[in-house]
């Protein structure tokens, strides 16, 4: 290999690196994607992890260091979702019976670090504008600033035919969307109603984002009442992401200004509960 050819690999590989490492990707959103959402009774799935934008996402593969709960609860109660450390999927599951599954995955947290621009910029799209004041007040928008962040994803699984007597439920993470009804059981004209909370409470006045893989560009949007919930008309099939995120200033000690929360709620609607076009 030339000179010249072995420079511009090694130019391609750091850019790469860069790339991977920015801190942008550790702000995009993350949600759990099942092989299926629609499994037969006594089948094995695969519970996947990923990371990206607009329902383009990258794998993320099991990192025991990483996780501090990932679950699957159902009518018979919780248990852990297996797997095998750096494996994509990043856990196991087997569907013992019908019925609504929920999985769960909580992270420990981790430290970012983000200019000024990308800051602020990542504040307005999350409506974070709380943040972004309380910055303005300190005379910090110009800033680089220090974030902790930890994610909180969930997803809806169906075996068998939807109910009415099954549903969502809290899993106790720290920011939590809940679906106040069966997604699947949803016709055309009805609402979807979500709760959500932090710390187990109403979290009222904060941004929930719903998009469909579909055409994840048309996102809805709505903010919550103070009982920390909002409705949502959903008018497509297919899978759909459901995000918030809520921004803090973190604790003394902890080497960052800001500690965030990202919860996610992911369900795969099926055609005939979809909104006329």
């Amino acid at each position: 290999m030339s000179h010249a050819r072995l420079l511009l690999l090694r130019v391609s590989l750091t850019v790469a690196v860069i790339a991977f490492s920015s801190p942008l990707l550790c702000a995009h959103d993350m949600w759990i994607e099942p092989t299926t959402f629609s499994p037969a009774p006594g089948q094995m799935i695969g519970v996947r992890l990923r990371v990206g934008q607009d329902l383009l996402g990258d794998p993320l593969p099991r990192d025991a260091a990483r996780i501090n709960q990932f679950v699957v609860e159902d009518g018979a109660g919780r248990k852990p979702v297996v797997g095998r450390h750096g494996t994509d999927p990043a856990g196991f599951l087997r569907v013992t019976a019908p019925g609504l599954f929920v999985i769960g995955y909580h992270s420990h947290p981790s430290a970012v670090e983000l200019t000024a621009d990308k800051f602020n910029q990542y504040l307005k799209e999350e409506g974070l504008d709380a943040v972004a004041a309380l910055r303005a007040q300190r005379k910090q928008t110009g800033d680089n600033t220090r974030e902790r962040f930890s994610r909180c994803a969930k997803s809806l699984l169906l075996s068998g035919p939807p109910s009415d007597t099954q549903g969502d439920r809290s899993l106790g993470f720290p920011l939590e969307l809940v679906a106040e009804r069966n997604p699947y059981t949803l016709r055309a004209d009805e609402d979807l109603p979500v709760r959500l909370t932090y710390e187990n409470g109403p979290l009222a006045n904060a941004l929930i984002v719903a998009m469909n893989r579909r055409n994840p560009t048309e996102k809805l949007t709505a903010r919550t009442d103070n009982t920390g919930r909002a409705r949502f008309r959903l008018p497509r099939e297919g899978l759909w992401l459901m995000k918030a995120v809520h921004t803090i200033p973190a604790a003394t000690g902890s080497d960052a200004e800001w500690e965030s929360f990202w919860a996610s709620l992911t369900f795969d609607l099926p055609l005939k509960t979809a909104q006329a076009q």
